[in-house]
């Protein structure tokens, strides 16, 4: 890739978006590059250039010897590529998927019957080559994809965040599938490039690209991106329920460059030349060098100052009572039980957390809990009323914000407000003062005659959480929030999260994310449609701790609970 540039035209004649600005970069043979960064970083746009399904606006893409700008046909026959949204055939079988793309690889007979058992033995879909595409879970599906990729043998395999929406223990089988077959290929010189807006997967790369608003901003081994942070990474522990208000100190320390949310603990990374506080200055806590991780490598290069949010109004004292409570909550789908008697209850400022893995049951019990979905059996209250007999009313007291961007594309910023003032009853005075506050709120008012659709990410995040929040809800409901955001956008809005539940707002989230997970006061595991634990993200990694793994994370406390259950 040389001087590669690429610009689509603005939508509602806005001006044109420039995807990919110069970049300059080599994807090598045996290794796995990442291409690293947040949503409209550029990364799909430059591996469909890498495709040939897209041409340069400028430079020029050179994939195996072929200019992909006019010999993109050349090089198809040796990539395999799988895009986001891999075009399954729902309808179809495994098998019948399988077969379908041996038939648009023009693979023969003899190596269909030598390397479709092959891959179905290595994804684990043997024993479901009947069942229909549509009725795999998530998980699943992004492995049918990945057979589907790897079926004609490329030289270069590129993956566009092929993990995305899947829980840990699916993201862990798919990392060691590819770099098994990696291992297999690494004699025909085959290259895998493998997208992701999770940084810490980067630390599994071989090599990594790191773009942010269509630029490289760094390239290299992801060693090279930590050397610069030895020393200046700590993790502070704080003590049981004091820590939003020590949040608010470190921020506000001059030394401190980024915080983030460690369960019971904040993970403080230093300005370059600062000396180690003394933990004094936060409330007597205890700080411990720790070291530092690829996404503190990130924050180093883009961040000035962590987010600073103004505390939220108090919300009115509600009613005495847990502000969501359920008992023996069960939803059928004709014969198959997707929630098997769930019970759990979150109090009046609590940010809870529903985790598990995909098809466990957890997205169900969380659309009944909005009031999206009737329960089958068992009891459902959210602030105080009972969701069978009073949904409306319900609903009325609670704010949704949906993990794919839910508002109007092609509104703008104020309309799209205007919009969702409306939907919520607001009229006249009201609403005017609810969108002059939201877009003050969430500092929108630049952006107000913007296009909704044309914004950055982590513009359209706020103006989605500030329209959920329009009516002054007593209950937020959070889908996947900060999937494929940067971490400086995933701090500011977690800042304003926590402001919400100081004011008294409750908050109910799920979560793929176990960085998202670790901001949660407590957490509740689903898996097979029960509930299989519930505890703060501390007490959860207790669970799990013994000798041989002393320091566990989050994620190895999911991956062993729900495969014990």
């Amino acid at each position: 890739m040389a001087g590669l540039r690429h610009v689509f035209p603005g939508m509602r004649g806005a001006s044109p978006v420039v995807a990919l600005e110069g970049l300059d970069a080599g994807i090598e043979a045996g290794v796995i590059t990442g291409i690293v960064g947040p949503d409209g970083a550029g990364k799909t746009t430059l591996l469909r250039l890498l495709a040939g399904l897209l041409k340069p606006s400028a430079g020029r893409v050179t994939v195996l010897g072929h200019d992909m700008a006019t010999e993109a046909a050349a090089a198809h026959p040796s990539i395999g590529y799988m895009p986001q949204r891999f075009g399954l055939y729902e309808d179809l079988t495994v098998a019948e998927n399988l077969s379908l793309f041996a038939d648009l690889h023009a693979l023969d007979a003899a190596v269909r019957q030598q390397r479709i058992p092959r891959l179905l033995g290595f994804t684990g879909l043997a024993p479901f080559t009947a069942r229909l595409a549509g009725k795999l879970s998530g998980g699943m599906k992004q492995k049918l994809g990945l057979a589907c990729a790897l079926l004609a043998r490329p030289r270069l395999l590129l993956l566009d965040e092929p993990s995305v929406g899947v829980d840990p223990a699916s993201r862990r089988e798919l990392w060691a599938m590819v770099a098994a077959m990696l291992d297999e290929g690494r004699a025909d010189g085959m290259g895998v490039v493998w997208a992701t807006a999770y940084l810490d997967e980067a630390e599994r790369c071989g090599r990594v690209l790191l773009l942010h608003e269509g630029r490289l901003l760094a390239a290299g081994p992801p060693a090279g991106f930590l050397a610069p942070l030895r020393g200046r990474v700590a993790r502070l522990a704080v003590p049981a329920g004091g820590r939003r208000a020590v949040l608010r100190q470190v921020v506000a320390h001059p030394a401190v460059l980024d915080v983030a949310v460690e369960g019971d603990a904040l993970r403080l990374v230093l300005r370059a030349g600062s000396a180690m506080p003394d933990a004094a200055a936060f409330g007597g806590g205890v700080l411990t060098p720790v070291p530092p991780r690829f996404e503190d490598g990130f924050v180093d290069r883009l961040a000035t100052a962590p987010p600073v949010v103004p505390p939220e109004p108090p919300r009115p004292a509600a009613a005495p009572g847990p502000a969501i409570e359920v008992r023996d909550l069960v939803r059928r789908f004709g014969a198959f039980t997707a929630v098997d008697h769930v019970s759990f209850a979150v109090a009046r400022g609590e940010i809870f957390g529903l985790l598990g893995p995909n098809g466990a049951g957890k997205s169900t019990t969380f659309r009944m809990l909005c009031g999206l979905l009737r329960p089958s059996g068992g009891a459902a209250r959210v602030a105080g009323l009972d969701l069978l007999r009073a949904p409306a009313a319900a609903r009325a007291r609670i704010g949704y914000m949906a993990q794919r961007f839910s508002l109007y594309g092609e509104l703008t910023v104020a309309e799209n407000l205007a919009f969702f003032a409306r939907v919520y009853g607001l009229a006249g005075r009201a609403r005017a003062e609810a969108i002059a506050e939201a877009l003050e709120r969430f500092e929108l008012a630049e952006q107000r005659g913007s296009v909704a659709g044309s914004l950055p990410l982590g513009v359209k995040q706020r103006l989605a959480l500030a329209a959920a929040l329009l009516h002054r809800p007593d209950i937020l409901f959070l889908d996947e929030p900060t999937s494929g955001v940067d971490p400086l956008a995933r701090r500011a809005f977690w800042a304003r999260i926590g402001a919400l539940a100081q004011a008294g707002v409750t908050v109910l989230v799920t979560s793929h994310f176990m960085d998202e997970a670790e901001y949660c006061d407590r957490l509740a595991i689903i898996s097979g449609g029960r509930l299989i634990a519930t505890d703060t993200p501390a007490g959860l990694r207790g669970r799990v701790r013994r000798p041989d793994l002393p320091e566990p994370t989050l994620e190895d406390a999911f991956i062993q609970l729900v495969g014990a259950a």
